[in-house]
C-alpha cells in the first residue's frame, strides 16, 4: 500500500464548528488538503511534517485530505496547483497556502497562522 493511501486511511475524522471569520476559535476545525506527486522524499516528508504539526498544535481538530496528482491530477485545477507538495489551508478562512515540504516548521505555523510572524 502506498504512503499516500495509508494516510488517506489515518487521517482524523472530527466534526465540530467550521469558522468562516478571519481570526480562528480552540473549536475550530481545521480542513487541510495536500497536494503531493508519488512517493517522493518531499512528499513523504511533507506527509510526515503536517501531521506532526496538526498533533503539536491542532489535537484533534483537523481533517487531512492527501490528494496524489500522479493519480488525479485533474484535482490540481481546482485549487491552481502550480507546484508539489503544496499544502492547501480551506479552513478556517481565508484560503492559504504553503508550497514545500513543512519541513521548516516556523514558516509552516506562521503560514498556517498557528505562531505570529517575528
Amino acid at each position: 500500500m502506498s504512503a499516500a493511501k495509508a494516510a488517506k486511511k489515518t487521517v482524523k475524522k472530527t466534526a465540530g464548528r467550521k469558522c468562516h471569520g478571519a481570526k480562528t476559535q480552540k473549536t475550530d476545525i481545521w480542513d487541510l488538503r495536500l497536494y503531493i506527486a508519488g512517493q517522493t522524499p518531499n512528499s513523504v516528508a511533507a506527509i510526515a511534517n503536517l501531521r506532526k504539526i496538526c498533533e503539536e498544535r491542532l489535537q484533534g481538530r483537523y481533517r487531512i485530505e492527501i490528494v496524489d496528482l500522479l493519480e488525479k491530477p485533474q484535482l490540481a485545477k481546482g485549487d491552481q496547483i502550480i507546484a508539489i507538495p503544496t499544502l492547501v489551508r480551506k479552513l478556517p478562512a481565508p484560503m492559504k497556502k504553503i508550497i514545500g515540504n513543512l519541513s521548516i516548521a516556523e514558516r509552516a505555523l506562521v503560514g498556517l497562522d498557528l505562531q505570529p510572524a517575528k
